[in-house]
């Protein structure tokens, strides 16, 4: 049995689920848009965690696990996705509307947290596509900037259209009240492209594999003894920027055991 997945809809919501209102859809291209969704009072997170979501259009619910984009501070959450035609969740969440209902589990949970890292001088973000959404709330959260000098927040696509999200976001940090003016000092997002033309074309291994990564930047190559690494895309990407980390002389940490890097292996790409 299907359920309209519409405002004001009856449906039984399961167990451990919160059931909440589509606040904002925004779609930046045919395959990627961001919305948001009241936040629950009881709802807490850690900036960069994920949780599972889904949606009431069916009897037994789907749910995927989709990193929070909004900040732990927000009275709202922000989640950033792909558009997949024939997706068990993508195909149907991609149609929502200011309104809509969209389940959400109770609890968020996730390895790319300030904590499960060990204190340094610089962060670098690496993420691809749609894995720059736990970073999109690591950035307008104090602490990221508490506990680094250095935000290297670095983003590739395949196209170019598809950095829209993230330049929007950083653009936007400049005029924030809680973070705008340590942006300015050390936030640097790099962006990347692998089919257009772009000032900067090359997945982010091979970027720092030559050299021009850290050229760009201006600054030394990564050292474990001040450099800490974030990691979140696609499978391959993970695997590729874990072992490049790896070769720098990182180690990757978790919530448990803080370490020099973290992967976030749930994401939805």
């Amino acid at each position: 049995m299907n359920i309209e997945v519409s405002a004001g809809t009856p449906f039984a919501i399961p167990d451990g689920v919160f059931a909440q209102q589509v606040t904002l859809v925004e779609h930046y291209t045919d395959r990627l848009f961001r919305f948001r969704i009241t936040r629950p009072a009881s709802f807490r997170f850690r900036s960069g965690e994920f949780v599972m979501i889904g949606l009431p259009n069916a009897e037994r619910p789907v749910f995927r696990a989709y990193s929070i984009a909004s900040p732990s501070w927000d009275d709202e959450i922000e989640f950033y996705s792909i558009k997949v035609p024939d997706g068990p969740l993508t195909e149907h969440l991609q149609k929502i509307r200011e309104g809509d209902t969209v389940l959400m589990r109770r609890k968020a949970t996730g390895t790319l947290v300030n904590d499960a890292l060990l204190p340094g001088k610089r962060v670098y973000m690496f993420s691809t596509g749609t894995g720059i959404a736990p970073f999109a709330s690591l950035i307008r959260d104090p602490e990221t900037y508490e506990k680094f000098e250095q935000v290297i927040l670095c983003h590739t696509c395949r196209e170019v259209a598809e950095l829209d999200y993230g330049k929007r976001l950083v653009a936007s940090l400049a005029a924030d009240e809680i973070v705008g003016e340590m942006v300015g000092r050390q936030l640097v997002h790099y962006t990347s492209v692998t089919r257009d033309d772009y000032p900067v074309r090359g997945r982010q291994t091979n970027l720092m594999a030559s050299g021009k990564m850290f050229a760009d930047l201006g600054v030394p190559a990564i050292h474990p003894d001040h450099d800490r690494g974030m990691i979140c895309g696609s499978m391959d990407m993970l695997r590729d920027t874990k072992a490049a980390l790896e070769a720098y002389g990182l180690t990757e940490g978790s919530n448990s055991a803080p370490g020099t890097f973290v992967v976030e292996r749930a994401f939805v790409d």
